[in-house]
């Protein structure tokens, strides 16, 4: 099955196609450029059984917002109609297109048009305020801008303490691609973590001092988790690798990898032999720690559908931690002379039916384009 995504360079579309690209499904992302072109997106959907529709605008002044969502719902709806092959149509909607926002207005008339275009194949899914990786500062969600905000040592503008339901992207793309292989029309609403904002703010900032050194924050409970993978995602590449110290008397040397008073986990110690290369792999929700004690590696880090490459050179001669961010695929290198000893981390414990793992190159780019 192929599915096309529209927004794949946003936010939410990214999140769609990591979930995808774990999942084994075929994915035609669909850029603003595609969008706009009747010729191009016609091609796009010529091979598609559904498409997810995340593009839209959701910041600007009230005519911007309302004419950009309905411009790309206008043009989805027509592609769809002209295609010679039924097409579902699942929308990324909000909990906004209940109120009287221009926003609001736009996402609820942007389904309209969609629904029209698909009868009886259509997918309304509903949903609360989305946070997640990667999202935009001053635009995607107010969890973007807190974090980056906490990250800069900056006082956020606007906290007004209120009551939300938020929804982690990564929870709202498995909804979105779940739905893609339904059948009739159906509305979906999933449930958001009810949280105070003032609640995340405060939540954000103890992870900021905590996370400083070689400590890990409290990670009990699965949103706790995802909301620290989103705070990690604005400190990555710029904070590593984090430095550790040494402690050595007549005795030998001791090396502290980490820290945490609630977290639990699994730790592991492998030796590497000169030229062999670990990983090559990427976790969506699992935290990966990596510190190398004995040998020199290279470690490479690709985030899913980009092509750049960051790389960190590491010797147990300085060691340091490396935290692998979320959706970034890597791997680690031995590029000494004799075997390498490292130290792994990662906040679950490995399950065969549930590994959170998924083979990807970092060099060689296999991810969908």
């Amino acid at each position: 099955m192929t599915i096309a995504v529209t927004g794949a360079t946003g936010f939410l579309g990214w999140h769609v196609l990591c979930r995808a690209f774990a999942s084994g499904v075929t994915t035609a992302p669909v850029d603003r450029s595609t969008l706009t072109s009747p010729e191009r997106l016609a091609d796009v959907l010529r091979n598609v059984h559904a498409v997810v529709h995340c593009a839209g605008v959701n910041r600007g002044s009230d005519s911007d917002i309302l004419d950009g969502n309905l411009a790309a719902a206008r043009a989805l709806a027509e592609a769809v109609r002209r295609a010679k092959q039924p097409i579902r149509i699942v929308y990324a909607n909000s909990a906004h297109s209940l109120g009287a926002t221009a926003y609001g207005v736009a996402k609820r008339k942007a389904g309209e048009m969609l629904a029209g275009a698909a009868p009886g194949a259509y997918s309304d899914v509903v949903l609360p305020n989305v946070f997640g990786e990667h999202g935009r500062p001053y635009y995607n969600s107010f969890v973007a801008t807190f974090c980056r905000d906490v990250a800069d040592g900056r006082r956020p503008a606007d906290v007004s303490d209120r009551d939300v339901a938020l929804l982690h992207a990564q929870d709202a793309a498995s909804v979105l691609a779940a739905e893609a292989q339904r059948t009739g029309d159906r509305t979906v609403a999933p449930d958001g973590e009810p949280v105070r904002v003032a609640e995340v703010l405060g939540i954000l900032r103890e992870f900021e001092s905590t996370y400083r050194g070689s400590e890990l924050p409290d990670l009990t409970g699965r949103f706790r988790t995802s909301l620290f993978h989103t705070y990690r995602s604005h400190l990555f590449p710029e904070r590593f690798p984090i430095g550790l110290t040494r402690r050595t008397d007549s005795r030998g040397t001791l090396l502290e990898c980490m820290q945490s008073g609630v977290t639990g986990g699994q730790a592991m110690v492998s030796t590497t032999v000169p030229g062999a290369v670990r990983g090559e792999h990427v976790h969506l929700r699992k935290f990966e720690r990596f510190v190398v004690l004995d040998g020199e590696a290279e470690i490479a880090t690709r985030r899913l559908f980009t092509d750049r490459i960051v790389r960190f050179h590491v010797s147990g001669d300085r060691p340091v931690i490396v935290d692998m961010p979320t959706m970034w695929t890597h791997n680690l290198t031995n590029i000494g002379k004799r075997p390498m000893t490292a130290f792994f981390w990662t906040n679950e414990v490995f399950r065969p039916d549930d590994p959170d793992t998924f083979a990807c190159p970092v060099e060689v780019r296999t991810d969908p384009p």
